[in-house]
């Protein structure tokens, strides 16, 4: 599929002149040697306004960002995996408010952390069970190790889950280990970014007797026709892949980390429906404008438009935003005036972040710094792929935004 603007920008309420500003700000980040290359695609209605690449995909090779080059979207894999849970839900396999255990019952009587240390914690029990929404709004009170900010992110580092987790594990295995690690909060009590959506990967295989790649590929990415959305990359496209990068501490340079982007040439004996996939922003683009037209793309349905809306809905308890209920380690943006839908973060006030958006905006990214939003409201949706871990280092997100909201003026 070509990523070519697909209409002229003053056609959708462009300036194509304050577009160009995405590509003239964003290469400064390739010319200071912070960024090796990126991608960036902007539509509204459903056409392509705004499609560039800059830079390099691989800088230590020369080979250079290509339409089609595959980028590791690690969390923005969450999106898709919370899709394939409300397609079931959709079918009546089960109901939100449903115990998790039903299913996984190595989750049926959890324990949360109260004090001590990752030698001697000391649990009290959950007095909530963990339900499917949890899971799906991250309320759980599941973790993940590479959080750095408590012990119970600690004791998930000690089992060997940081980043990666352990060799030659599944996600039948892990989910295992989950449920014997404390929880960090009472169930639907507080929001913690974590394991959560691999865990409800765990639950789509249970309920669907597929294994979470089968049921994707199947009911996701073949009727997409999303092609290029896989767990590993082998054979010809392997120099499709774009290299990973991490800062230097004393320069802020972009430098090569072969251990992790190594990882991907590798098939996963984990399936992780929280951070496991690599696409293309083709594919991608197929995804958010699914989503955009409320669960239907070119005569595929995978849901119903008011299933859409209602996981584009705030459903934190009470109404709270992530700057109230975040139990805190996730510094990826402002997070006061944000809500969370099931699946993805959803803008309920754009004023606290300072950074212009829509109500009902919703988005998510990726820790090697990919990103996307859908803005049902003035209908654009946006991507921007780059590989550099992690995705706190540069302020792209909410820079990407107001290039993008100060260049519509219709």
């Amino acid at each position: 599929m070509s990523m070519a603007p697909s209409i002229e920008p003053e056609q959708v309420g462009f300036d194509p002149t304050r577009l160009a500003r995405i590509d003239e700000h964003f290469a400064g980040y390739v010319d200071a040697g912070r960024l090796a290359g990126w991608q960036a695609v902007v539509t509204r209605r459903g056409e392509i306004a705004h499609s560039s690449t800059y830079g390099l995909r691989d800088r230590e090779a020369g080979t250079p960002v290509q339409p089609d080059t595959l980028w590791r979207i690690y969390s923005m894999t969450k999106p898709i995996t919370s899709v394939a849970a409300m397609m079931l839900w959709e079918e009546g396999r089960f109901e939100l408010t449903d115990e998790i255990g039903r299913w996984l019952p190595e989750f049926a009587d959890m324990r949360v952390y109260s004090k001590g240390s990752t030698l001697k914690p000391y649990t009290v029990p959950a007095i909530e069970p963990i339900r499917i929404w949890h899971l799906l709004t991250h309320t759980a009170g599941l973790t993940y190790g590479f959080m750095q900010t408590s012990v119970v992110d600690g004791l998930y580092r000690a089992a060997g889950y940081d980043l990666y987790p352990p060799a030659e594990v599944d996600l039948a295995d892990a989910c295992r280990v989950f449920g014997e690690l404390p929880l960090l909060f009472q169930p639907g009590t507080a929001w913690g970014y974590s394991v959560a959506t691999d865990v409800l990967g765990r639950l789509i295989e249970v309920v669907s007797g597929q294994s979470l790649d089968t049921f994707l590929t199947e009911r996701i990415l073949r009727p997409l026709g999303m092609g290029d959305t896989r767990w590993h990359v082998d054979g010809a496209d392997a120099e499709r892949l774009a290299a990973l990068y991490v800062p230097d501490p004393a320069s802020g340079r972009a430098v090569r980390h072969d251990a992790l982007g190594a990882l991907a040439y590798e098939k996963p004996v984990l399936l992780s429906g929280g951070g496991g996939l690599i696409s293309s922003a083709a594919d991608y683009h197929r995804f958010t404008q699914l989503l955009l037209r409320g669960g239907e793309l070119d005569g595929t349905r995978l849901l119903g438009p008011r299933t859409v809306r209602f996981m584009a809905r705030n459903h934190l308890p009470g109404g709270q935003d992530l700057g109230t209920l975040s139990t805190g380690g996730f510094a990826e943006t402002n997070l006061d005036g944000i809500g969370f839908g099931l699946g993805f973060a959803v803008v309920d006030d754009p004023v606290p972040s300072r950074v212009p958006s829509s109500v009902g905006e919703y988005y998510w990214g990726g820790v090697a710094s990919t990103a996307f939003w859908v803005d049902p409201v003035e209908e654009i949706t946006a991507m921007f792929f780059t590989q550099l871990m992690p995705s706190s280092t540069w302020p792209i997100r909410p820079q990407l935004r107001q290039l993008v909201y100060s260049a519509l003026v219709d």
